[in-house]
């Protein structure tokens, strides 16, 4: 016996050595990603390219969706009507989002393709001719958003006392969705480009600008007025602002790889029609997706009433809490897929993907789980109401549970993205939610008398569908003939 124990012991000394070894080269990445050290991702281990841009990231997304469930939490204290309202608010301001997330897709795909080109001069150039189309967009979706703000609400099925109590809050977020489109894109150029630890801090500063203020502004505490609702819009624009101020600060300031010139600002109709091309079907892409959503919501209300929508928005803020770390991670394929494609490394980038959604199917089957068990004390967090908490927790247990696909397709669509296909996943989402979600959604709800439920079982089929759909076309390969 002690034979044996002897002659094991030195294996496990080495096996002990090498795990604290690998444990303090990790650590030692987390590090390096964190300060935003430079590293060429189209050398080296992919496993460590993954873990320096995939960290901060996750850190980025992670304070966002804190960002969201910070507003709920204090909105949710103003009763129904105001739930309501930030929520369908949402809903409409997803169409911002989408068109910010797809001018930040764009600029990714081509700024980390000069990055793996060795151009980062082109790079720069890229990233401004795409902030020149976002001031275009913006004064347009402003000017919508003040005057129309009220109609908007209505549209989407809010009630009389919805529309009074919400039109205001609308209003600002939508009159100031220059900051929106803002922090996206350029938190998109600092991806492209590898430096995603600037896009994190970024996001830090709007996000913990606006978890300060947001109490501060609703609740009138110390030198602040109470606003109530009126107060969480003005605390979120402040926020997103000071983190656009913080951008373009660290933008110019030419520090980091992004090196921006003057000349860079002259219109370039090649590189604008470059990132129209790539932008216009990733915008479409996520305006379907979120336009879908916003039917759901509607579908909700109408089966449900003023209850069941707040249920499900509270539902939603905590889904995208974890969503949005998972999409961080996915980013990292963009970035890598992008960057190995001008360095001529088709392979490199397949096996970048492949790896990261390993690791994002993994944490996604984590959330799952949470969601299943724990749905009812986390939606209590947020609400007393007995019908809001219980239409909350179906929201949460049944779209929680197709966690795992959501993280599958959240990489392999950014994986597309990232190589400048954005028309593969317009198609996917187009398919997958508007001619197959929404159908289902329909039939469980109305034909079927399923009311809010069938809205939710919708979710993570229609998710799974998509998720086997974008896989398909990920590995048929046609992405790795993409020129951007």
């Amino acid at each position: 016996m002690l034979l044996c124990i002897l002659k094991s012991t030195p294996v496990a000394v080495s096996q002990s050595i090498k795990t604290g070894s690998r444990t303090k080269h990790f650590l030692s990445l987390v590090g390096q990603s964190i300060r935003g050290i430079e590293h060429d991702y189209t050398q080296g281990s992919i496993r460590g390219a993954i873990v320096l841009l995939a960290i901060p990231m996750i850190l980025e997304l992670s304070l966002e969706s804190v960002f969201a469930v910070v507003d709920m939490f204090f909105v949710g204290k103003l009763g129904a009507n105001a739930i309501a309202a930030v929520g369908l608010t949402e809903l409409a301001i997803t169409i911002i989002y989408s068109v910010a997330i797809g001018l930040s897709t764009a600029a990714t795909a081509v700024v980390a393709r000069r990055i793996g080109e060795k151009d980062p001069d082109g790079a720069a150039h890229a990233g401004m001719q795409s902030l020149l189309i976002a001031f275009i967009v913006t004064a347009v979706t402003s000017t919508i958003g003040v005057v129309y703000a009220p109609d908007l609400l209505r549209i989407m099925g809010a009630s009389d006392e919805v529309v009074r109590d919400g039109a205001v809050f609308t209003r600002i977020m939508l009159g100031g969705s220059i900051v929106i489109i803002l922090l996206f894109l350029i938190n998109g150029i600092f991806r492209g480009a590898g430096d995603a630890a600037m896009a994190m801090k970024s996001l830090w500063v709007a996000s913990l600008l606006n978890i300060i203020l947001c109490p501060c502004l609703i609740n009138g505490y110390g030198p602040f007025p109470e606003l109530g609702l009126k107060g969480a819009a003005i605390a979120t624009t402040i926020g997103r602002g000071v983190g656009v101020l913080y951008q373009c600060y660290h933008l110019y300031k030419g520090a980091g790889i992004i090196k921006v010139r003057l000349p860079h600002f002259k219109w370039d109709t090649p590189v604008i029609k470059t990132l129209i091309t790539v932008a216009w079907p990733a915008t479409f892409q996520f305006v379907i997706q979120s336009g879908s959503w916003i039917v759901l919501g509607v579908l909700v209300a109408k089966t449900g009433g003023t209850e069941a929508m707040a249920g499900y928005q509270i539902a939603i803020r905590n889904i995208v809490f974890f969503i949005l770390p998972a999409w961080g991670l996915s980013n990292a394929a963009a970035t890598l897929v992008g960057q190995n494609l001008g360095a001529k490394q088709p392979e490199r980038a397949e096996k970048s993907v492949m790896l990261t959604m390993k690791y994002n199917a993994i944490f996604m089957a984590g959330v799952m789980i949470f969601f299943l068990f724990l749905s009812s004390p986390i939606i209590s967090i947020f609400t007393n109401d007995e019908n809001v908490h219980r239409y909350g927790t179906l929201a949460l247990q049944v779209i929680g549970s197709g966690y795992i696909f959501y993280g599958i397709s959240m990489v392999m669509i950014q994986a597309l993205n990232g190589a400048g296909d954005s028309k593969t996943p317009t198609w996917i989402n187009l398919a997958g939610f508007w001619f197959f979600q929404i159908p289902l959604a329909y039939t469980l709800s109305e034909t079927f008398n399923q009311g809010p439920l069938g809205a939710f079982i919708s979710v993570p089929v229609a998710e799974t569908a998509i998720a086997i759909a974008a896989w398909y076309f990920f590995k048929k390969g046609n992405w790795k003939n993409i020129k951007v």
